[in-house]
């Protein structure tokens, strides 16, 4: 190796070092930490500070142009989503196909589909009174129910666009959203079965159901009945099925239309048309005109427009700590350190395809933000991996599932989920959310392997 080569690999693991430092130890948010990551790896690796700025910038600017619009557009639909009863409409027609005796699968089946608009915080905090309401009437355990949901919707918060925290990884990736869209529903699916199983045997192991108010945690002598809890459901003044559902199938349709028209190299004519409603960018801002219309048209312009920007808000920061880990990817292709270490890759047996994953396992582990693992991920093995005979949608959805592993104490998800379930224990609080989640991220190592093989 000689020494130029080992000053690019140097100057990554300094740079990825400081990052974790900063993330970890300072009071250094994760975007600026990315953006001195990146100037570090530049420098330390050979490259000039004028190239080192040109490459951040441009890393920023391609990342955004490619998946900015839609992330804005994906978060103001999922905001009108959260507050009109939609997602709740969803988790109760679901319920009432299902039956009685089907509880989890209701609930995990309708975090799998709201979670592909909206934030996974917001919906389980939007959707957890379902879930108490529904143990109080029915006698399950609160616990059961909510794991069930929690990890349904965290299949598809990890995995599916235009949820930002994938369509970021696509987008460093340079995939095609609807091959990542597609990737993502399916190895969603054996993800939510694993949360539907566990939520049953750790709702048996850890018993407990709200109190009438919802304020405490009891067990009942005489639980009420599955169809009062329907009735009960039934005189809420929630929207049709047709409108909560149009919002986020409509934009699903399109974007999955366009990867097909492409991939049989259609082109010319009418099916320019079908390709441009399916580019990500204007099917999911027709979803968006769809939920403002369909589920808002009972508000008046300044209140629909309010709580639209409170979505915009929220998704700010995605934005940001997104373009800064292009900014860091595009440093790494600039400097040669990608190209370098992909032949180093290259001669172990490791498949890369794994690369991503593990990448994203580590960093979730120190850090514990999800998001911010599979943008760092995607951006450091991206420009590693991309000179090499790799599944590009695989390897994008190895960074967005390796972030799964072991939720803990630096995780959000797992204090919303023990507080809003009632979880005050701490051997309790790593049963309930921390051994699911790494369940669930052992399953998709697993199908990552299986998909790959298949693939390949």
């Amino acid at each position: 190796m000689n020494s130029s080569v080992a000053m690019m690999i140097l100057g990554l693991v300094l740079g990825i070092g400081i990052l974790i430092f900063l993330v970890l130890k300072t009071k250094i948010h994760a975007f600026p930490a990315l953006i001195i990551a990146a100037s570090i790896t530049g420098l330390v690796g050979g490259m000039t500070p004028p190239t080192v700025i040109e490459a951040i910038t441009a890393g920023f600017g391609n990342t955004l142009a490619s998946i900015g619009l839609v992330i804005g557009f994906g978060v103001m639909m999922g905001r009108i989503l959260e507050i009109s009863g939609a997602a709740e409409r969803l988790a109760f027609t679901f319920l009432k196909w299902l039956g009685k005796r089907k509880e989890e699968w209701a609930l995990a089946m309708t975090g799998y589909v709201v979670s592909i608009p909206i934030f996974l915080d917001s919906a389980f905090v939007i959707l957890t009174p379902l879930a108490k309401a529904l143990s109080s009437k029915t006698g399950k355990s609160v616990i059961g129910l909510g794991v069930a949901l929690g990890l349904g919707l965290t299949a598809t918060h990890h995995a599916v666009p235009p949820t930002p925290g994938p369509l970021g990884v696509a987008g460093i990736f340079k995939v095609d959203v609807g091959m990542m869209m597609l990737w993502g529903l399916v190895f969603a699916i054996p993800i939510v079965i694993t949360g539907v199983y566990y939520g049953k045997w750790i709702g048996k192991r850890i018993y407990q159901l709200p109190n009438e108010d919802g304020t405490d945690w009891v067990r009942p002598d005489q639980p009420q009945t599955f169809q009062e809890f329907v009735e009960m459901e039934e005189r809420k003044n929630l929207p049709s099925l047709m409108r909560s559902m149009l919002p986020i199938l409509v934009p699903l349709v399109l974007i999955l239309g366009n990867t097909i028209l492409s991939a049989l190299e259609l082109k010319g004519g009418v099916y320019d048309y079908f390709v441009f409603l399916g580019s990500p960018v204007i099917a999911v801002g027709i979803g968006l005109l769809i939920a403002l219309y369909g589920l808002f048209g009972h508000l008046r312009r300044s209140e629909a427009l309010e709580r639209m920007e409170e979505g915009i808000q929220s998704a700010g920061i995605i934005l940001l700590v997104t373009g800064a880990g292009g900014a860091l990817g595009n440093v790494l292709r600039e400097s040669g350190a990608g190209e370098e270490i992909a032949k180093l890759i290259a001669q172990t047996a490791i498949p890369a395809v794994l690369l991503p994953f593990f990448i994203a396992t580590i960093v979730r582990l120190i850090q514990g933000s999800g998001t911010v693992a599979m943008i760092t991920a995607a951006s450091i093995a991206a420009p590693i991996i991309s000179s090499l005979d790799v599944n590009m949608a695989l390897a994008a959805q190895g960074a967005a599932l390796g972030a799964m592993i072991f939720s803990y104490f630096n995780d959000s998800m797992f204090w919303v989920v023990n507080r809003m379930l009632g979880i005050r224990n701490v051997k309790e609080q790593i049963l309930t959310w921390s051994v699911p989640t790494t369940l669930a991220w052992a399953v998709s190592l697993v199908m990552l392997v299986v998909a790959n093989w298949i693939v390949g």
